[in-house]
């Protein structure tokens, strides 16, 4: 499957279409600084729904998810599956210059090989095909360097599950 294919079946499947039994919601916006914990916006990245609609999207489920962690304000777990983890992880930041410059941080710490476009308020690819997002005082990483070169079904690139992760992700978040 191509990467436009699994980022429209993505947005089909993001934390159920943005509907719910009693008919659609609809979510006010605001950004949010780092707090003492996390924001509900991080900790979706680990959540039960977060952890199926990715199932849906990779066409595998995974086995475990590790008990997420908020260490120096950053919320993070891993996703276990028979061939390989991935980790999400969601730096939440003070203001718009923190996370620019975490975001910097990170471009120059693990390389961009492309800028994805649609993504959050800025998105890049990394040397090890991982993903980085931010979006108002978050950055989030798809650390992808546990998979196998391709994963999921059918068998997908891992510089490709990492945008298609994202993409998911940035479907849920409502920025509180």
């Amino acid at each position: 499957m191509t990467v436009a294919g699994l980022l429209a079946l993505a947005l089909t499947a993001a934390c159920g279409n943005g509907s719910s039994p009693a008919g659609p919601t609809t979510t006010v916006h605001v950004a949010v600084p780092v707090g003492a914990e996390p924001s509900k916006s991080a900790q979706m990245v680990c959540s039960a729904e977060a952890q199926r609609d990715l199932g849906e999207v990779l066409g595998v489920q995974s086995t475990a998810v590790t008990t997420p962690t908020w260490v120096d304000d950053v919320y993070s777990c891993r996703y276990v599956y028979p061939t390989g983890t991935f980790t999400l992880s969601v730096k939440e930041l003070a203001d718009k210059t923190a996370t620019t410059a975490y975001f910097d941080t990170l471009e120059a710490q693990l390389g961009n090989t492309g800028t994805v476009n649609g993504l959050g308020q800025g998105a890049f690819s990394t040397t090890d095909g991982s993903m980085v997002v931010r979006k108002d005082y978050k950055v989030l990483l798809v650390d992808v360097t546990g998979l196998p070169a391709r994963f999921g079904v059918p068998p997908t690139a891992a510089s490709d599950v990492a945008v298609t992760i994202a993409d998911v992700i940035m479907g849920c978040w409502s920025g509180s």
